[in-house]
């Protein structure tokens, strides 16, 4: 079974993020760089259901050449090649699903699966659109997966609760946060890692319209919060909520 995993960098949670005085972006200095962890738990799945089922494991990322490093950081946690389409420009969602349908058209993959969302944009929307491109079902949320034949199982999370569906393969997937948890990467990994397949390819040259749908204006960071008060009572309360904070 082929796997196709695509992941994401982001600044590390931990990292104080500032936004550019003129609001075009967020500052890079000094930030460090993680694949997204919903992205880790992916991998990670895709490693056990290889583990099972055996076969392949290929990551693919959209991005500047210093991405390889957080491929070089999944092929360290197991999987066995990985794919970095290099672009300088910042895409959409939706350009970026259009570039992962071309490399499953050309990779033929038995199963996508790739994080729910992004910590950077939370924006929740690569997987779904990549499915509807391709035209295969889809799941998102998962939280368990089990693989029988050609046949795959998802109990995902909802509103109400918990949901298990059931569909053939080809499929995409989108992983929650407690689908696994994700291994580290081993030292004999990391120097393995070094010799793995990690194949560049020129986004322009694939033949995909990569015009944004989307247009960010401006950034700006929340405004701080207020220290809080003490009231007297609970119809105090009642009314703070009611004439100043305007929630009841």
């Amino acid at each position: 079974m082929k796997i196709l995993v695509p992941i994401k960098r982001v600044p590390d949670p931990a990292t104080t993020i500032r936004v550019l005085p003129d609001g075009t972006g967020i500052a890079t200095d000094n930030v460090k760089w993680v694949i997204n962890p919903f992205c880790e738990i992916a991998i990670e799945e895709a490693l056990r259901i290889k583990e099972k089922q055996t076969g392949e494991v290929v990551l693919v990322t959209v991005g500047q050449s210093t991405w390889q490093e957080q491929l070089r950081t999944g092929l360290a946690m197991g999987a066995d090649r990985a794919i970095l389409v290099k672009t300088d420009t910042a895409l959409d969602s939706f350009a970026i699903a259009k570039i992962l349908a071309k490399i499953a058209g050309d990779e033929k993959p038995e199963l996508i699966i790739l994080g729910k969302q992004a910590i950077d944009d939370d924006a929740s929307q690569v997987g779904q659109m990549l499915a509807e491109m391709l035209g295969w079902p889809q799941a998102t949320f998962a939280s368990k997966i089990e693989i029988a034949a050609d046949k795959v199982s998802v109990v995902r999370e909802v509103d109400g609760g918990l949901e298990t569906i059931a569909f053939k393969m080809p499929a995409v997937i989108t992983a929650d946060l407690r689908l696994n948890e994700p291994r580290y990467a081993s030292l004999p990994g990391i120097m393995k890692a070094r010799k793995k397949e990690l194949k560049e390819i020129a986004a322009d040259s694939l033949g995909v319209d990569l015009a944004p749908k989307l247009k960010i204006k401006t950034l700006a960071a929340p405004p701080k919060r207020q220290g809080g008060r003490k009231v007297a009572s609970v119809q105090e309360l009642v009314s703070v909520l009611h004439t100043e904070a305007k929630v009841i």
